[in-house]
């Protein structure tokens, strides 16, 4: 995965334990193209790598902005974020990377934004734009203080269903509005936001038969191991001539670590793909949220980071 450097031009204050951050390339330098629905890895103080949505129109050259919830449960990278990153700091990123990429010949796209998973959706909602397609935002947030962005979605003049639990009495009935908003001819639907809020767009499109529904975790769900994953095989690494075993005591992820293999961890629960990894052999137990069901069952690639093996030996091009 290639990195540049970056530096931070703006830190804004968005909503409620919310900023956002605005980088630009390094003098003489341009940022990587980028397309909608896509993320970075910032490579933060204190050795923290997290990956962060890019809320900005794709087709902009000159900054990335993100936008970084203070997660009351960080292990340290929003936390980093919020406390030390200052204005002129420069900070090393990743290139981006879509696992949530945008259908844009869709007739019509809902986007569907919960609290910060409006990231993406904000990005989303200008290509759209730019493309003058069919599209609509519904925006759910907790209260109005504590959604981002929502100057900048009303100045995209766009249509938007607003509901902020505070003044609405409580959540909202998801199915009830994805109801409302019934396909017309190939309509795809959108989402991102907190892990109940996902559950419930996935049930509802279920129960409802839409069948292009997308979406993305900010948080990973737990993937518990296959019945036939081996707690024991031997892992080859065939670039650096290395071999292990992994045991029931260790893993995967934590024997690549200890031996300071180069793969570029980042979220390390398997939603991010920042370690995907090509297999040369074997059979991989899959737990990512990345790779679709058809990319898994072909077995060329898996992410390191949470996956097992269901073989007795495993070949990775590292």
């Amino acid at each position: 995965m290639s990195t540049m450097q970056a530096w931070v031009h703006t830190l804004k204050y968005e909503a409620q334990d919310i900023i956002s951050v605005e980088l630009r390339p390094m003098p003489g330098e341009t940022l990587p193209v980028f397309e909608a629905g896509a993320h970075i890895d910032l490579h933060l103080p204190g050795g923290w790598v997290r990956s962060y949505s890019l809320a900005n129109d794709c087709r902009e050259r000159h900054r990335y902005l993100l936008g970084i919830l203070k997660d009351k449960a960080s292990r340290g990278g929003s936390r980093s974020v919020h406390e030390q990153l200052r204005v002129g700091m420069t900070l090393t990123i990743g290139a981006p990377r879509n696992n949530f990429p945008l259908h844009e010949d869709a007739d019509h796209a809902v986007l569907i934004a919960g609290g910060i998973g409006v990231t993406p959706i904000l990005s989303m909602a200008q290509r759209l734009q730019s493309l003058d397609r069919s599209f609509e935002v519904v925006y759910l947030a907790r209260s109005r203080p504590a959604a981002a962005f929502i100057e900048t979605l009303k100045a995209l003049a766009c249509p938007v269903h607003w509901h902020f639990d505070s003044e609405a009495g409580g959540p909202p009935d998801l199915k009830a509005l994805l109801a409302q908003r019934s396909p017309k001819g190939n309509t795809h639907y959108y989402a991102c936001g907190p892990a109940p809020m996902l559950d419930a767009f996935e049930k509802s499109c279920a129960e409802l038969a839409y069948a292009n529904a997308h979406i993305e975790r900010f948080a990973a769900l737990e993937v518990k191991a296959a019945d036939d994953a081996r707690p024991h095989f031997t892992v080859e690494l065939r670039k650096s001539q290395k071999t292990f075993e992994v045991t029931p005591d260790t893993s995967l992820h934590k024997q690549l670590l200890a031996l300071k293999v180069n793969v570029p961890f980042s979220c390390e629960e398997g939603i991010c793909g920042s370690c995907e990894t090509r297999v040369l052999e074997g059979t991989p137990d899959h737990r990512d949220m990345v790779l679709s069901a058809s990319e898994q069952a072909s077995n060329q690639a898996m992410m390191v980071c949470v996956s097992g093996c269901k073989s007795a030996r495993l070949v990775l091009d590292l």
